[in-house]
């Protein structure tokens, strides 16, 4: 899948809220940042004991199958399949919530891509 592609599944998902962005880092970025704030909003409720927000957890899987779809295997190697695992790890957590599995690893998710996150947004933008 193109960025120009993952750029356009997840704005249909976002109905207008992610901004006109062009640059593959900045596309992964925000895709990495709004999978985060659902998380967080997940793990909040499942520490209250309240129900799963369905709409955070479509929006998660959503930036997650954008995420997957965006790896370049070829070029990434062993960084790509080791994204596509805790990416896959996560997806499996978010169905665990979406099927109301109070055992569902949300906080280890969320804890795993906000280091993603943060890693890549110390990476240059053009490498």
């Amino acid at each position: 899948m193109s960025f120009l592609n993952a750029r356009s599944q997840y704005r249909r998902a976002e109905e207008g809220t992610v901004p006109e962005l062009t640059d593959p880092h900045q596309i992964v970025s925000v895709t990495l940042r709004e999978l985060h704030k659902s998380l967080a909003v997940l793990v909040a409720a499942q520490t209250e004991g309240k129900r799963y927000a369905a709409a955070h957890v479509t929006k998660g899987l959503t930036a997650v199958y954008v995420l997957q779809s965006s790896l370049d295997f070829e070029k990434g190697g062993e960084i790509a399949d080791n994204l596509f695992r805790v990416y896959e790890f996560v997806r499996l957590q978010l169905i665990a919530a979406f099927q109301r599995d109070k055992g569902a690893q949300l906080g280890a998710s969320h804890t795993y891509i906000g280091e993603i996150l943060s890693a890549w947004q110390s990476m240059p933008t053009k490498v």
